[in-house]
C-alpha cells in the first residue's frame, strides 16, 4: 500500500471525495481546515470531483461552502453536474419497477424514501434523516405511496437502525429485480437502489474522459459500500477509519486513514500538496 502511494502521489491530478462520513464531519459540515486545503488544491489546478449519494439540490448547498466550483456526482451517479451547475447526465429508475417494489409488504418501521427531482417523498417523518440537511433545500414530503400515480424516481432509499432488516429487504427486492436495480449500503443503516446502469465510478469515468484524465491519475476517499468501485478504480483509494469494518475487510489492499471528524481527507491531501510544491 505504502509503496503504491510513493510511486503514484506525484502523478495525482484528480481528487475525488464522498461527502457523508468522508468530507463532512458528524455535524454534516465541512470544517474550516478542510475548506482551506481544498481551496489550495483548486488554486493548484487539481480537478475536484465530489461524489455522493445525496440529491443534487442538497449536495450543491454543501459544496458551495468550498468557495469554488466543482464537478458534482449525486444520487450515487444518477446525476452529473458541471462546475457551472449545468446538468450533464441524468438517469432515472423505471417507474413500473419502482411501483412494484413499493407494493411489497415493507416493515412500517423502515423509512422508505423516493428521491424525486425537487422533493423527496417519504413514508414518515424521520428526524435523524432530516438532520443530514442543515437547511431544507431539498424538502421532505410525507406521502402514502399507495396513492401515487407517478413512480418515476432517481433512487429508492430505505433506512432502519437494524441492518439485518435492510439486508432481508434487499434480498426480497433483488429476488425479482436483480436485472433492474443496482443497490448499495451507503451506511449500514441506509440501503439504496438505483437503475442498474448507475454507479459513482461510471459517472466519474464520464467526467474523467471529458477532462482528459484517467482513474490512474486520481485519488479517491470514501467510507461506504457505494464508494467501493471508485475506491478500487482510483490510482490511490483511501478508506476512512470510521467506515464499516466489513468494508475495510473487503478492501484489505487499501489504506485506512483518519476519520471524518479528524479531517482525515484534508490531512492526507496536505501530503499531496507538499509534494506538488516541492516538484513545482
Amino acid at each position: 500500500m505504502k509503496l503504491k502511494y510513493k510511486m503514484s502521489k506525484k502523478k495525482i491530478k484528480v481528487v475525488i471525495s464522498d461527502l457523508d462520513g468522508t468530507l463532512l464531519n458528524s455535524d454534516h459540515t465541512i470544517s474550516a481546515y478542510t475548506k482551506s486545503v481544498f481551496q489550495e488544491l483548486h488554486k493548484q489546478n487539481f480537478l475536484i470531483i465530489v461524489a455522493t449519494g445525496r440529491h443534487h439540490l442538497d449536495a450543491m448547498a454543501i459544496v458551495n461552502n468550498l468557495g469554488f466550483p466543482v464537478y458534482l456526482v449525486t444520487s450515487n451517479g444518477a446525476r452529473i453536474h458541471s462546475p457551472q451547475k449545468e446538468l450533464l447526465y441524468s438517469f432515472d429508475m423505471n417507474g413500473e419497477s419502482v411501483k412494484s417494489v413499493l407494493a411489497l409488504e415493507i416493515d412500517p418501521e423502515i423509512t422508505t424514501v423516493l428521491f424525486r427531482e425537487t422533493v423527496w417523498q417519504t413514508s414518515k417523518t424521520n428526524n435523524k434523516l432530516n438532520a443530514f440537511q442543515k437547511d431544507l433545500v431539498y424538502p421532505p414530503q410525507v406521502v402514502n405511496f399507495a396513492d401515487l400515480d407517478d413512480f418515476n424516481a432517481i433512487k429508492i432509499f430505505f433506512t432502519h437502525e437494524d441492518h439485518q432488516k435492510l439486508v432481508d429487504l434487499k434480498d426480497r427486492i433483488l429476488a425479482t429485480h436483480s436485472d433492474d436495480f443496482h443497490h448499495a449500503f451507503s451506511l449500514p443503516i441506509c440501503l439504496e437502489f438505483m437503475d442498474k446502469s448507475v454507479d459513482k465510478s461510471a459517472a466519474i469515468a464520464k467526467i474523467l474522459e471529458k477532462e482528459g484524465y484517467s482513474f490512474k491519475e486520481a485519488i479517491s476517499f470514501g467510507d461506504g459500500f457505494n464508494d467501493e468501485k471508485m475506491l478500487n478504480a482510483a490510482g490511490i483509494g483511501l478508506i476512512m477509519s470510521n467506515a464499516p469494518e466489513n468494508l475495510k475487510s473487503k478492501l484489505p489492499h487499501l489504506e485506512v486513514i483518519s476519520s471524518n471528524n479528524e479531517d482525515g481527507v484534508a490531512k492526507y491531501l496536505t501530503e499531496i500538496l507538499e509534494d506538488y510544491r516541492v516538484s513545482s
